[in-house]
C-alpha cells in the first residue's frame, strides 16, 4: 500500500492525508471504520478499547510484546464497555486502543494527550510492541497500540470509545531550528500581547519559543488560576459542559507584585502571558521546561493544531491564550508574571490542512480566557479576567 509520497516528502500528515491513510488500511480498526470526525486537522484520536487492566507497576516492553509484559504485572480487569468504568487515583492501567497501524517504511508516529486529558491531570502516553519508547512509533511499525493511563488527582470514569490521546503521523526531518522559528514569527506572528504581535527583539528562543505565565497586574489579588482540591468526587470524562468547577477547584489569587507560591506536589491550571497563533502549515506541541534545580514542571506535553488562534473566517483572533498545566516538586516554589514555563516547538506540514482548528470543527479552547478543561461549566463572563490583566 502506498501513500503516493514525494521522495523529498518531509513534514507532518495533514487531515487529508490521514483520511487517506485510514483508507489504504495504515490505520485501522478491528470492529467497524474510524469516524470521520475523529480526524482533526493534523492527528487522528485513538478510542479506548473495552477493557482496563490494572496494573502493579508502569513498564515498558523493550524486546518484547506488550501483551507478554502485561502479564507479568496485570493485577486485574475493568469493564469499559456499557456505562464505563472507574479507573482509581494513581493507579496506573493499561487499555488496549481501537485504532491500530500498518505503518510504510519511512513514516513514524507521535502521540499526545488531548488538552482536555491534560487539564484533568491525567496521565497518559501510548506503549507498542519492541519500543523501549512511550508515545514515540517506529517507521514501519505494525501492530497494536496501548494506552497508559495514571489518573493523578481525580478519579475518572471511561468508557470505550472515549479519546484521550492522538496520533500524528510524520516523515522526514519536521522540526524547526530556532533560527527557523525566528523567521516564521516575522513572516507570520506567532505571538501576541493586547492583540499586537510581538516585535521579534523581544521573543525567546533555545530549543523552542519560550511562553511565559500571566500571574496578574503589580496589585495582586486577582483570580489568575485554578488548584485542583483534594479527595474530590469523581469526573466521569465522557460528561462535557456538566460539572461546576468549585467542586474540584479552588481559585488561585496573585500576590502583590504579581506573583504566587506553588505549594509542592498541588496540580495548577493557568494561563500563559501572551497568546499563541499556529499558522495552517505548521503545528506545534508543548514541551516541559525543567530548570537545572528541578523544582517546576510544566506537566505535559501539549499538542497545538494548525489554525489554533487563529480564525481565517473572520480574522477576529489575535492569538489563543495556552493552558499551562504546572506542578512544582520538593518545596514550596514562586513563580512570577512574564516567567517563562514552557517552550513550543514546531513542525512543518507536508500540506495545509483541509480543515483547521477552529469554529467549523467546535473546537473547545480557540480564544480560551480561562484554562478549565471541557468538562467543566464555563466560567460567566463577569467571573473572566478583564482585559486589562493581560499586559
Amino acid at each position: 500500500m502506498s501513500l503516493d509520497l514525494q521522495s523529498d516528502a518531509r513534514g507532518v500528515f495533514p487531515s487529508q492525508m490521514l483520511t487517506e491513510a485510514i483508507k489504504q488500511g495504515h490505520i485501522w480498526a478491528e470492529h467497524g471504520d474510524i469516524p470521520t470526525e475523529n480526524v482533526q486537522p493534523a492527528s487522528v484520536d485513538l478510542r479506548l478499547g473495552d477493557v482496563a487492566y490494572r496494573l502493579r507497576c508502569s513498564f515498558l516492553p523493550d524486546n518484547d510484546t506488550v501483551v507478554n509484559k502485561l502479564r507479568r504485572f496485570q493485577m486485574g480487569e475493568v469493564d469499559l464497555t456499557g456505562d464505563g468504568g472507574i479507573l482509581e487515583q494513581n493507579r496506573p492501567y493499561l487499555v488496549p486502543l481501537v485504532e491500530n497501524l500498518r505503518l510504510p517504511t519511512g513514516v513514524r508516529g507521535k502521540a499526545n494527550p488531548k488538552s482536555s486529558t491534560g487539564r484533568l491531570d491525567t496521565f497518559t502516553r501510548v506503549i507498542t510492541d519492541n519500543n523501549s519508547l512511550f508515545d514515540e512509533i517506529p517507521s514501519g511499525y505494525d501492530g497494536r497500540l496501548y494506552l497508559e493511563i495514571v489518573p493523578r488527582t481525580f478519579t475518572i470514569k471511561v468508557r470505550h470509545g472515549l479519546a484521550l490521546n492522538q496520533l500524528r503521523l510524520m516523515i522526514g526531518r519536521t522540526e524547526l531550528e530556532d533560527e527557523e522559528i525566528l523567521d516564521l514569527h516575522r513572516a507570520s506572528p506567532l505571538l501576541f500581547r493586547n492583540g499586537i504581535a510581538i516585535p521579534p527583539s523581544q521573543i525567546e528562543v533555545n530549543n523552542g519559543l519560550f511562553l511565559g505565565l500571566h500571574l496578574g497586574r503589580q496589585k495582586g489579588g486577582e483570580v489568575v488560576g485554578y488548584r485542583a482540591k483534594e479527595n474530590s468526587n469523581l469526573v466521569d470524562m465522557s460528561k462535557i459542559n456538566h460539572y461546576h468547577h468549585h467542586t474540584f477547584w479552588e481559585e488561585v489569587f496573585s500576590e502583590s507584585g504579581g506573583r504566587i507560591v506553588l505549594d509542592p506536589e498541588k496540580f495548577y491550571l493557568l494561563l500563559s502571558q501572551d497568546s499563541v497563533r499556529i499558522p495552517p502549515e505548521y503545528a506545534a506541541e508543548m514541551t516541559a521546561y525543567d530548570p537545572t534545580s528541578g523544582e517546576l514542571r510544566t506537566h505535559y506535553a501539549g499538542f497545538f493544531d494548525p489554525g489554533f488562534g487563529l480564525d481565517p473566517a473572520t480574522g477576529e483572533l489575535n492569538g489563543s491564550r495556552a493552558a499551562l498545566e504546572v506542578r512544582a516538586h520538593d518545596v514550596p516554589f514562586a513563580v512570577e508574571h512574564g516567567q517563562n514555563i514552557c517552550k513550543l516547538s514546531f513542525e512543518r506540514m507536508i500540506a495545509v490542512p483541509d480543515r483547521l482548528y477552529g469554529r467549523a470543527l467546535e473546537s473547545n479552547y480557540q480564544g480560551q480566557q480561562v484554562a478549565l478543561g471541557k468538562h467543566f461549566k464555563r466560567v460567566r463572563e463577569k467571573q473572566l479576567p478583564s482585559a486589562a490583566l493581560f499586559q
